[in-house]
């Protein structure tokens, strides 16, 4: 469905995202997503949650859909590296919708998490539970909160980055360092609304990636990504803009004829505090899949 608000006199020099959590049912955070989206119009255009409204502004949300939430618990594998009664680290599998969105209200980890566990952080009540994402197609460590004291604790670490998060990746052709930091900007391509784009340090949002090369192949290599910034699609986009795509994702153009089922991407090992502010680091080994292609690199 769609719906349209009209400012009026008193919205004059309002924030975009002021003015729509005063007109609908929604959090803040969700209003940005909205935006951020691209399903949020002002005459026409899209701009930005600090646009400031004039009055007889039109402001559409187009083919906006009230969320369905579908919690149901759904009898789903899961992996659990190790779980307290505050928290739980799981190892997603490839292939695993992360919360119900539009189109995909079940068969996601959030339906397989309300079964697995008797309680769930509600903070996010389309993802109860979710402390951070992978993309689906992205395997490995996962943070879970069981209450909102954890949600809370957990997220904190991950905006300020003392959470540490590893990834590895099978990448085309070889990095020609050993080790190095990429910094650009990353939005959503102006082309395409489903992916992302590199653009220049000081527009759109600050993207930052280390990177250090673990074993080089013939045409491949194997690399190891830490977070700086955790942006969508971060690790794909800043691997495919070094020319050097993911294997396996098709979406920013990595080879799809070595492996066909999904980006080789994989959260490796985490760090993080529990609530007891105790240090605690845990490992997801390579799924069999990806063993499988480095043993045909080898």
């Amino acid at each position: 469905m769609e719906e349209i608000f009209l400012a009026k006199k008193e919205d004059e020099k309002k924030r975009l995202d002021v003015f729509l959590s005063e007109n609908l049912d929604k959090t803040r955070s969700q209003i940005k997503k909205l935006i951020e989206d691209g399903i949020v119009l002002v005459d026409g255009k899209e701009v930005k949650a600090g646009f400031l409204l004039k009055e007889n502004n039109e402001v559409l949300l187009k083919n906006f859909e009230k969320p369905v939430m579908q919690t149901a618990p759904e009898d789903i594998y899961l992996d659990v590296l190790y779980e307290d009664d505050d928290l739980a680290v799981i190892n997603k599998q490839q292939g695993l919708v992360v919360h119900p969105a539009p189109g995909n209200y079940s068969g996601t980890l959030v339906n397989a998490l309300a079964h697995r566990f008797s309680s769930l952080s509600s903070s996010n009540d389309v993802r109860p539970g979710i402390v951070h994402r992978l993309d689906k197609d992205t395997s490995g460590a996962m943070l879970v909160a069981k209450n909102d004291k954890a949600h809370a604790f957990l997220a904190k670490q991950i905006k300020d980055k003392t959470a540490i998060r590893e990834y590895v990746a099978l990448v085309s052709g070889n990095f020609k360092d050993d080790s190095g930091t990429i910094t650009t900007g990353i939005g959503r391509d102006k082309n395409n609304r489903k992916k992302q784009a590199v653009y220049p340090v000081g527009q759109q949002k600050l993207a930052i990636t280390h990177f250090e090369v673990l074993k080089r192949f013939t045409g491949f290599c194997l690399v190891k990504f830490v977070l700086e910034t955790g942006r969508t699609h971060q690790i794909r986009v800043h691997s495919a803009h070094k020319g050097h795509p993911i294997v396996g994702d098709s979406v920013y153009g990595g080879n799809t004829k070595l492996y066909s089922g999904g980006q080789l991407l994989h959260s490796a090992s985490i760090t993080f505090y529990n609530l007891k502010n105790e240090q605690l680091s845990f490992k997801a080994p390579l799924p069999d899949y990806f063993e499988k292609v480095l043993f045909k690199l080898n």
